[in-house]
């Protein structure tokens, strides 16, 4: 009863209005379903970056084990 007094006062129709509804929550459903989408390819590209950094950060530390035993390695044979 509410909706059809305020068409009647602003001079809608009872069916714009409820088209104009189903369009909005349309809308904003097919939002929804978007952010869900894009939160779901962040949160995996934030997973890929955290695996990347931890491959980096162990083969940074096998560079370095590397250089030290070749350091050592020249060390040693200049000794000799």
């Amino acid at each position: 009863m509410e909706l059809a007094d305020y068409c009647r006062r602003t001079g809608l129709f009872v069916e714009q209005v409820k088209e104009w509804r189903a369009i909005s929550i349309q809308a904003h459903e097919k939002k929804l379903t978007e952010n869900i989408r894009t939160d779901r390819a962040l949160r995996d590209a934030k997973n890929k970056l955290r695996e990347l950094e931890k491959e980096l950060k162990r083969k940074d530390k096998a560079l370095a084990e590397a250089a030290a035993l070749l350091i050592l390695r020249e060390k040693f044979n200049a000794l000799w």
